[in-house]
């Protein structure tokens, strides 16, 4: 028995002095390791504990630190997600490093796009061999559909002095292209519209100085007041236009359909029964009314019948009705005169556009009414849309969103 504890003891101290030794192989690691780890907080001693404890600390530290790099890191990349131009990041070695949602599309493309990519590789080569000597533009047009133009600029990037690689920067100026051509488009035709007239006015005046005849003086002055006349429609529509666009947030009100073309028809039926014109009205339903400005929805009524006039033969009569589905009103200008050719009638809404210039000229028009009826409709959430037939006449409807409150359905409406 005494033998069997002897040998115990032995085994028991053998064990435990093999486990202080690897303790302190451990502790000798350890201390070696927050060393490496980091200096300015090595440990004061060698033990397991104070090893242990700087270790801890630069795990926080370097924790720490790489939380705060990815969060940089995460915020920049979904800023330059949400931006509208592509961007593309090349490497020193050429590669492509990062790229937005917008670049990535434009990459390993195929079809027309396809020249969208290798233009993004040219450009970046060309830009990582000029230096900081100059940005490498290109632009692109892509006939799609959609038809598109692409801006492309290349940039070295740099930091205190060693390059870090290439940006390139994909930028979609179709739409500011786009504006850019009806500016000019509409600078050209206000000053064809107004030179004819302006133009007009000088003849006439230069000939009333010299005329004698009481007669012919008169038929100038007549003819005089008519271009007079016809330079101030042209600067009103042009202002009555300019305001509606800059009204887009048009002002909420409950309007009354019957008010809307009650007033409507009393501005144009002058006009019509010099022409022999008659105007005949289904009168809508007297609670049937929209949301939204009344200057503007009498104005855009007022233009689709007073194009109805222009365009209607002698002896002729032109219906206006409204009717609902509860949801939407359609307010209907038909007439039946020379009608719109088929090629015409996605333009007729442009400004300054005429399907019958000679005609236009002799009824006076401007060729804005019917960019105002647009604009009114889309202050109004709402749309116009036209149907015509060569020689038998055409409907024009304003498409309106209903008012609040109860409404009658298209049978008691009109």
């Amino acid at each position: 028995m005494t033998s069997v504890l002897a040998v115990l003891v032995v085994v028991l101290a053998a064990t435990l002095v093999l486990v202080f030794l690897g303790q302190q192989r451990l502790a000798r690691r350890l201390v070696a390791a927050s060393r490496r780890l980091s200096e300015d907080i090595a440990p004061s001693g060698s033990g397991l504990a104070e090893a242990t404890s700087v270790i801890e600390r630069s795990v926080d530290r370097i924790l720490l630190r790489g939380s705060d790099g990815s969060a940089s890191e995460v915020r920049l990349a979904s800023a330059l997600a949400v931006i509208p131009q592509g961007v593309v990041i090349f490497d020193d070695a050429g590669q492509v490093a990062y790229s937005n949602e917008v670049a990535s599309g434009y990459l390993a493309a195929r079809h027309g796009e396809a020249l969208v990519d290798e233009a993004i590789t040219e450009l970046a080569a060309e830009a990582a061999a000029r230096g900081a000597a100059g940005t490498p533009t290109r632009t692109i047009d892509l006939f799609g559909p959609p038809r598109r133009t692409l801006v492309l600029l290349a940039m070295r990037l740099r930091h205190e002095g060693r390059p870090l690689g290439v940006l390139v920067v994909i930028d979609d100026v179709t739409d500011r292209r786009r504006l850019e051509a009806v500016r000019r488009d509409f600078v050209a035709n206000i000053s064809h519209e107004l030179k004819t007239p302006v133009g007009a006015l000088a003849l006439l005046a230069e000939t009333l100085v010299s005329e004698d005849e009481p007669a012919v003086a008169q038929r100038l002055a007549q003819r005089m007041l008519a271009e007079a006349f016809r330079v101030g429609r042209t600067i009103d529509d042009l202002l009555e236009l300019s305001q509606i666009e800059a009204d887009e947030e048009a002002r909420r009100e409950d309007v009354s359909l019957q008010r809307i073309i009650a007033e409507a028809v009393d501005r144009v039926r002058p006009a019509a029964e010099q022409q022999g014109i008659s105007i005949e009205v289904e009168e809508p339903a007297a609670r049937l009314a929209v949301a939204g400005d009344r200057r503007q929805l009498v104005s855009a009524t007022y233009n689709l019948l007073e194009n109805a006039v222009k365009y209607s033969d002698e002896g002729t009569t032109i219906q206006v009705r409204a009717r609902t589905d509860g949801r939407w009103v359609d307010l209907e200008v038909q007439d039946h005169g020379i009608g719109i050719p088929r090629r015409d009638l996605e333009r007729v809404f442009e400004r300054f556009y005429r399907v019958d210039r000679a005609r236009s000229r002799e009824t006076g028009g401007t060729g804005l009414g019917l960019a105002i009826v647009r604009h009114v409709a889309s202050n109004h959430a709402g749309e116009v849309r036209v149907e015509s037939e060569e020689g038998e006449g055409s409907t024009f409807t304003l498409r309106l969103p209903v008012g609040p409150g109860p409404v009658a359905v298209t049978a008691e409406a009109g």
